[in-house]
């Protein structure tokens, strides 16, 4: 079993020792999709699995806030807002702007001249320490400047 596996799975035991309906239920949801993640692998999850399932599930949580606070529902924006942050807290440390903007642009000065090249050189390197999104905007920035 992962390291960080364990370690959700215990703090879902803590969160049912101490009554924390929130808590549990958003550890079992998570753990929940662990499970699926390791039948879809056939094999036991490795951290980065488990990373990569718990980073979709902030994305789906975010994608939630943005719906909710269109539709004036507050309440289950904040609800998705807290849950996002107390799954972000089982990630790794993010990576810096500065270090992504470095790897970009040495990714450019290497050939890769289009947002796919300079995307596929760039995100393996930070697989599970930063989100696409922002790798892709520094990306467009930085070939922006190369025009």
């Amino acid at each position: 079993m992962s390291d960080l596996l364990a370690r959700l799975q215990g703090d879902l035991n803590s969160a049912r020792k101490s009554q924390d309906k929130a808590g549990t239920l958003l550890l079992s949801t998570v753990l929940s999709e662990v499970k699926n993640k390791k039948i879809e692998l056939r094999r036991d999850p490795t951290d980065a699995d488990v990373i990569d399932v718990m980073r979709k599930s902030i994305k789906r949580r975010r994608e939630s806030v943005e719906m909710y606070t269109k539709g004036n529902r507050k309440d289950l924006a904040d609800k998705e807002t807290s849950e996002a942050a107390a799954l972000e807290k089982y990630l790794p440390a993010q990576v810096s702007d500065q270090e992504l903007r470095a790897a970009v642009k040495a990714a450019i000065a290497g050939g890769a001249t289009q947002i796919g090249a300079v995307m596929g050189k760039v995100l393996p390197q930070f697989k599970g320490r930063a989100e696409g999104g922002t790798i892709n905007a520094i990306a467009r920035e930085e070939l922006s400047k190369q025009g």
